[in-house]
């Protein structure tokens, strides 16, 4: 039992849960300037969409309706998905959760702002947190720093978080450092940078001061590359 992570740059992810095919905000070449793949070739029974923003959403509904994948996301987003065509989807809101095949997913606060790529409203961003194969993963989305970040890590803790440290949109890497401090997890991804200049960052340094200063194992992933939590 494992999830295998692999980073296709910005902010989206493939996870291989026990062999379940589910990816995080589905942003592909030649949309994504920093990914490798289109998204053509992913697979995908699964979607978690954390916001509607275009550098997370563009390839969406492509991929949706090419493999006929379930997404997962708040109520606005859904039925915005149901519009373009696909009626596959499965509402949550911030604070609930729900027991996919995969495993349970449930939705948490992200402080950031949202909107679809027609101007439509996009409801509340959010983060997941995926508790599959005897794990608790963390997907933070795209936020700043708030302390009830405690809370997500809570009592029964969070084994890898996936933060952003690209500044400028999200979290920089000094609020990235302090969120560990909140969450406390084992290990923590760092995503969102290096897609364009004006959210180039150094995740080796970043990596580096996590190893000083925290408890908490940094794992630098390249575009492409994967990691497996077993």
């Amino acid at each position: 039992m494992a999830i295998t992570i692999t980073w296709h740059g910005h902010a989206t992810y493939a996870l291989d849960i026990d062999g379940v095919p589910v990816v995080v905000d589905p942003f592909f070449s030649p949309n994504n300037p920093a990914a490798k793949v289109t998204a053509d070739e992913v697979e995908a029974s699964f979607i978690l969409q954390t916001h509607g923003h275009g550098d997370h959403i563009a390839d969406t509904v492509a991929l949706a309706k090419r493999t006929g994948a379930l997404v997962i996301a708040n109520f606005e987003i859904c039925n915005w998905l149901n519009a373009q065509g696909h009626d596959k989807t499965h509402a949550l809101n911030l604070g609930g959760g729900y027991d996919f095949d995969f495993g349970r997913v449930t939705m948490t606060r992200a402080l950031h702002s949202s909107g679809l790529p027609d101007g439509s409203y996009g409801g509340d961003a959010a983060g997941f947190v995926i508790a599959a194969s005897g794990r608790r993963v963390y997907i933070a989305g795209d936020t700043a720093l708030f302390s009830d970040m405690a809370l997500i890590g809570g009592a029964d803790g969070i084994d890898l978080a996936v933060l952003p440290i690209g500044d400028n949109y999200t979290m920089g890497p000094d609020d990235a450092l302090q969120a560990l401090d909140y969450i406390k997890p084992r290990m923590v991804i760092p995503g969102h940078y290096n897609t364009w200049p004006l959210i180039a960052q150094d995740p080796n340094a970043w990596a580096e001061r996590v190893r000083q200063e925290t408890d908490v194992r940094p794992i630098v992933i390249a575009v492409g590359e994967s990691f497996t939590l077993e």
